[in-house]
This record gives C-alpha cells, sequence and structure tokens, in this order.
C-alpha cells in the first residue's frame, strides 16, 4: 500500500554489537547481505547496517507503486531526492529529503 512503511535501516558503528542488542531485545536473528548489511531474518522488515556519512541516523522507506511520479511530486512540494537507484532482485529506491530537510527514502517493489 503506498506510504506504508516497508523497510527500514538502523545504522551501527559496530554491527555485531547492534545484531546482539536487537537479537537480545526482539529476538532477531540476522543473515549478511554483502558487505557489513545484515537483513533481519524473523521480524520487522529490516536490517542492520554500518553507519557512515549517508546512514548516520535510522531510515525508512515508504511504499511506492510509481517512484517515478513519487519523485516528481516530491519536487513539486518543495522537497528533493536523489537518483532513483535500481537494486537487483529487490526493485528500486531513491533517498529524499521532505519540505523540511526531514529524510526518508521511497520504495518501489520489483
Amino acid at each position: 500500500m503506498p506510504g506504508e512503511v516497508n523497510w527500514f535501516e538502523l545504522p551501527a558503528e559496530d554491527t555485531a554489537r547492534a545484531r546482539e542488542f536487537y537479537g537480545r531485545l526482539f529476538g532477531w536473528q540476522t543473515s549478511e547481505m554483502g558487505g557489513d548489511y545484515h537483513v533481519v531474518t524473523n521480524g520487522a522488515a529490516g536490517a542492520i547496517a554500518a553507519r557512515d556519512a549517508q546512514l548516520t541516523q535510522p531510515r525508512l522507506y515508504f511504499h511506492t507503486t510509481d517512484i517515478e511520479a513519487s519523485v516528481k511530486l516530491i519536487a513539486s512540494l518543495g522537497g528533493k531526492s536523489e537518483d532513483v537507484q535500481s537494486v537487483p532482485d529487490v526493485g528500486r529506491i531513491a533517498h529524499c529529503q521532505d519540505d523540511q530537510g526531514t529524510p526518508f527514502s521511497l520504495y518501489e517493489p520489483a
């Protein structure tokens, strides 16, 4: 459903420590998807990832059925969007900001 949160990313300086923390807190188990990116396999749809300059705070992904139209609408509403990126076997994403600079991302499933 458009606008529904369908993915999250939690940044961590030490992903092993974060996986231990959330594992003990929520019982989450993770699977490495490549690099230092760990997908939650038995809980909420999301991942624990290495903190970097682009991922400093939790990131929410909102579902869209037409990412190109959503990106255009964001611009017309005074927000910003980076280029749409394709993620093989997953779909397309775009990192955005609303008209007040609050970051969020869009996700269009494959």
